[in-house]
Formats: C-alpha cells, sequence, structure tokens
C-alpha cells in the first residue's frame, strides 16, 4: 500500500471544550493551522492540499465551528468521505465536554457564548450547538472529553496521540476511570471492573493506587484479576487488527472500577504494558487519579 504522505486534521467541537487549545498546540507543534475554515472552502482547500507541488507542509488543521450552516455542518462527514485519495489522510476530531462543565467554564471566564444572545441563555446555546455539531462528533475519527482534564493534559493528548503518530499505526489510549464519577465519552470500548476484588477494603491499601507496589502485589495475588486480564489481553488481540483493517486511525479503551483509583488503574498499566511490548503505540491516562 503506498504510504499517505499528508495528513488534514479537521478540529471542531463544542465552544468551551478546549478547540481552541487543540489548535493552538498544533500549531507550537509545526502544523499550519486554519481556523473558522468555512465548509464551502474545504474542497479547494483539500484540492490544493492534494497537489504534488503544493506549498502547505506535511500536517495541516482546520477549525471549523457551529457558526457554519448546519445544512454544512451535517453533511461534512459524507463531503469528508468523497474527498479521501491516497495522496492525504483526512482525520475529524471533535472536542467535547459535559454541559455542567462548559457552563462553569463560561461562567469563570465570563466569556460569552458564540450562539448566546438576550433571547438564548448560556445552557440553551450550549445544547443548541451540541444539537448542531451531532453528526460531526457521531462521525469523528477521534473524540477528546476535556471534561476531567487539565490543560496540560489536552496539550500532551495533541502531542502524543495526533501530531506524532505514525501515519500508518492505530493509536490505542487506555484510560481508566471511576463510575462515581461518570463513564468517559470518548470510549470504543468499556470494561466493567468492579466485579474484582477490591483493595479499597483493606484499612493499609486505600491510600495507594494501582500504580503503587503495594496495590500491584494484592491483584496479582488475586486469580480472578489475572482471569480478567487474560480475558482483555485475548479480546483486544483479536479485535485490534480488525480496527486497523477497517483504516481507524484511534482507538480508545476505557477500564472502570468503582473509583478509579484501584483495579481500573491496575488494569490500564497492565493492559498498555502489555501493548507496548507489543510494539503499539499506547497512551494510558489515568481520568480520576
Amino acid at each position: 500500500m503506498k504510504e499517505i504522505k499528508r495528513r488534514l486534521i479537521i478540529v471542531s467541537g463544542l465552544s468551551g471544550a478546549g478547540k481552541t487549545v487543540v489548535l493552538n498546540s498544533l500549531e507550537d507543534l509545526s502544523c499550519y493551522t486554519i481556523d473558522n475554515l468555512p465548509i464551502s472552502l474545504l474542497s479547494e482547500l483539500i484540492s490544493q492540499f492534494s497537489k504534488e507541488d503544493t506549498d502547505l507542509p506535511e500536517l495541516v488543521a482546520i477549525g471549523i465551528d457551529a457558526r457554519n450552516k448546519k445544512n454544512d455542518l451535517d453533511h461534512l462527514p459524507e463531503r469528508i468521505k468523497s474527498f479521501l485519495n491516497e495522496k492525504i489522510k483526512i482525520e475529524l476530531i471533535y472536542v467535547d465536554a459535559n454541559d455542567e462543565v462548559l457552563t462553569k467554564r463560561f461562567s469563570e471566564t465570563r466569556r460569552k457564548h458564540p450562539l448566546s444572545s438576550d433571547q438564548v441563555s448560556l445552557l440553551d446555546a450550549i445544547y443548541k450547538e451540541r444539537e448542531i455539531t451531532l453528526e460531526i462528533a457521531q462521525a469523528s475519527d477521534l473524540l477528546i472529553d476535556t471534561s476531567f482534564m487539565h490543560l496540560k493534559e489536552l496539550r500532551d493528548i495533541v502531542c502524543e496521540r495526533i501530531v506524532r503518530r505514525n501515519k500508518s499505526i492505530l493509536s490505542l489510549q487506555i484510560i481508566s476511570f471511576g463510575y462515581k464519577n461518570g463513564l468517559p465519552k470518548d470510549s470504543d470500548f468499556i470494561f466493567d471492573l468492579r466485579c474484582l476484588p477490591n483493595p479499597y477494603w483493606e484499612k493499609h491499601l486505600r491510600q495507594h493506587t494501582g500504580k503503587d507496589e503495594p496495590i500491584i502485589e494484592f491483584l496479582l495475588k488475586e486469580s480472578s484479576v489475572m482471569q480478567m486480564l487474560y480475558d482483555l489481553k485475548y479480546f483486544l488481540e483479536q479485535w485490534i487488527p480488525r480496527f486497523e483493517m477497517d483504516n481507524r486511525s484511534y482507538l480508545t479503551i476505557a477500564c472502570g472500577c468503582t473509583g478509579g483509583h484501584h483495579r481500573s488503574v491496575f488494569i490500564a498499566e497492565q493492559l498498555a504494558k502489555y501493548f507496548i511490548q507489543e510494539e503499539r503505540q499506547v497512551i494510558v491516562r489515568h481520568r480520576d487519579l
């Protein structure tokens, strides 16, 4: 298969979720960026980008937001498919956050939501924007949920997961989380580990996390934990190649326990270690630590 030489990253998402941070991070990493591009100009840009003698660099990112016409936004995924060719790879990134977090961010910064007005409240504007960009969110190659992220975490994801990703290798992210804080929206697979023995009930282990040796030793002795780990490895070994055959660029696996400190962290670390040894590109993130 001929190697794809150029990548076009289309960044969309909700206002306040971090779309601008993603674009600025891409620019800081020597990516040529264009923000607020009208979708009507997308075909012309891709045509120029596809030319052998183009002046554009190998990595270009554009920002598209809800101020485009809704009809254009609804049909963006279809238009992207029509532009696919062997010279470039187009990746659609959607940046999201939950409504409570978005409301808090706008209140703290005192910024005005682009869709709010005297007649439209902030929360209604968030609902409206989520509805307008729904088709893009559902078609995205990578959904980044920033609800529980600091700026540095988001910048690191842009650097490690998007910019430094080998063009021909699937980027695998493994997340640990706690069910008490809600499900991670940016996951392709979610594995519930609450059936495993819980170190939390051992008082001398409670203050540790799944990255610490006392927890590791405790869980490695449990046959059910080892069986779960074996089964997860086997399942993922069988199915990750199927995603690669489908030309997927990103895959996110979430491991959850009650609080997101012990069992989920341990399993996420063990899976990451295993797939790194298998020479896969892996990022591990512990959402609730």
